[in-house]
């Protein structure tokens, strides 16, 4: 096992919160788009809201357990699977006077609730933040090993 498998863990927690947050910050700025692509009907559909799908690259203990005896070097970390959308139903806001309104006066609006977007966006950061604490500490570890060998 490698001394840098916690940094290489770490890192690709990183990357994988920092796409989390690139994609909750495209929600955000798209939460009230009602133009975002044109459907099968040749119609435009408002925004659809993103999510960042995780999984880890060892899907077991036991896989874990094999890549420490072999001293393999791939990666214990997370990686990003797909960004899917959210296949919940559109908002329905009635204004008539908007340019994207229906022949009753309703607003397909996107599926984007700020709110639930701030809850993840905290989440994705404050997990972002335990990796940064977990690479010092590593980071700490590695320092004073060298020191020992003075």
């Amino acid at each position: 096992m490698s001394i840098f498998d916690a940094l290489n863990t770490s890192a690709s927690a990183l990357t994988a919160q920092r796409l989390r947050m690139d994609v909750v910050s495209s929600n955000i700025a798209n939460a009230q788009t009602t133009r975002a692509k044109i459907n099968e009907n040749g119609e435009y559909d408002p925004y659809r809201r993103k999510m960042v799908v995780l999984e880890s690259d060892k899907k077991s203990f036991q896989q874990y357990l094999e890549k420490a005896s072999r001293n393999n070097n791939s990666s214990l970390g997370v990686k990003v699977s797909k960004i899917v959308e959210d296949e919940k139903p559109f908002k329905l806001e009635f204004n008539p006077n908007h340019p994207d309104a229906d022949e009753n006066g309703y607003v397909r609006l996107p599926n984007v609730d700020p709110l639930q977007e701030m809850v993840d966006l905290m989440s994705a950061t404050r997990s972002y933040e335990a990796n940064i604490t977990a690479v010092n500490s590593t980071k700490s570890m590695l320092m004073k090993a060298l020191e020992i060998g003075k």
